[in-house]
């Protein structure tokens, strides 16, 4: 049994990592993620891990391709501008189909761009921002108690699929703090790492398999393309996760992830307060994404309302799976317009886009 703590975001994703047996991480300081770096390098030395602060966000992405190699659990976390730093190392990384999870702490972009809160990195994480058109299983927690679960579902799937996995947060969910239960989450078993360097000369490692250019040989790259890619359908059809909140018969859905679906909650309990059916859908796998569900509740006449901290990039997936644009409104950033500049989307905001709708 774990404890019951309370505690921060940053600090629910560092204990979740070491439930998961993670004892490798690889990481350098950005804004708004230091406090993980932070947590890493104060726990892991005490409990026989390895910790590495890096040069650079490449080298840290490069340390954890080489260490999953051998088969151990290794991460590291970055935000916005680091993110966009490790997407060539990271496409290696799904080429050679090497099990490892990455938190990207989202913040405004793009560029440079600021270091407030946002959702501006959605089609690059879900899209495979480097090259060569790879996926990553990404898994988008709304609380701190996710923070903690999705950091040992994450390290489970990267291993039962041989992925890269990206746990997908944003400022603000790191920095709050919430009471939460620190349990070991228990999974199904997973195949033997009989592929994990083992060193030179044993024959349970094969490095041929993992090294970057295995497929620079014509019939093996398409050998190898082919594979993954039907990998990538296995868990389209078996890891969708959603949750839906007073859905059933609502005539106006939110379709919300991260902190913006804990305000999308809270704007459904006053909508429903004030008569008004209106219900939630929060994808937790942006990919891969809940499009049946999207579809379905199409088909029985609701519309939706997209919200989300950014100009929108989640609405193109609302958009796939909807089919219909029509029945798609969209509310981005919110701007304070008494000082000119963005704030979060609150519970009150969403309400009177909802009303303007119904």
């Amino acid at each position: 049994m774990g404890e019951k703590l309370f505690i921060h975001g940053y600090e629910a994703v560092g204990r979740g990592a070491l439930n998961a047996g993670c004892l490798h991480f690889f990481g350098y300081p950005i804004t708004p993620q230091n406090e993980i770096t932070e947590f890493f390098a104060r726990e892991l030395p005490q409990r026989g891990g390895r910790f590495v602060q890096t040069e650079s966000e490449l080298s840290s992405a490069s340390m954890v391709f080489g260490a999953a190699t051998t088969g151990v659990r290794a991460m590291t976390s970055t935000a916005s501008p680091g993110w966009g730093l490790m997407q060539e190392i990271l496409s290696h990384i799904s080429f050679c189909e090497l099990p490892c999870v990455v938190v990207n702490v989202q913040r405004g972009g793009p560029g440079q761009g600021t270091t407030r809160h946002a959702q501006t990195d959605y089609l690059s994480a879900t899209r495979g921002g480097g090259q060569g058109g790879y996926k990553s299983i990404v898994l988008a927690p709304s609380s701190v108690q996710e923070c903690h679960d999705l950091m040992q579902l994450g390290f489970y799937l990267a291993d039962k699929h041989r992925i890269l996995t990206v746990i997908l947060a944003d400022g603000i969910l790191i920095q709050i703090a919430e009471s939460i239960n620190t349990d070991v989450l228990k999974f199904d078993p997973l195949p033997p790492k009989d592929w994990a360097l083992k060193g030179i000369g044993n024959k349970g490692g094969r490095f041929d398999w993992h090294h970057s250019t295995r497929g620079l040989i014509p019939p093996v790259y398409k050998t190898i393309i082919e594979q993954i890619h039907a990998k990538y359908n296995k868990i389209i059809e078996t890891e969708v996760r959603f949750k839906s909140y007073q859905a059933d018969d609502a005539e106006l859905i939110l379709v919300a992830y991260g902190y913006v679906a804990r305000c999308a909650e809270e704007a459904v309990n006053m909508a429903r307060s004030q008569g008004l059916k209106v219900g939630l859908i929060r994808p937790i796998t942006l990919w891969p994404f809940p499009y049946n569900i999207l579809k379905e509740k199409a088909t029985q006449g609701a519309k939706f309302l997209v919200v989300e901290d950014s100009m929108g990039q989640m609405v193109e997936d609302v958009m796939l799976g909807v089919e219909d644009k029509s029945l798609i409104s969209f509310l981005g950033m919110s701007s304070r317009h008494d000082i000119g500049e963005l704030g979060m989307i609150f519970p009150e905001t969403i309400l009177e886009e909802v009303k303007k709708i119904i």
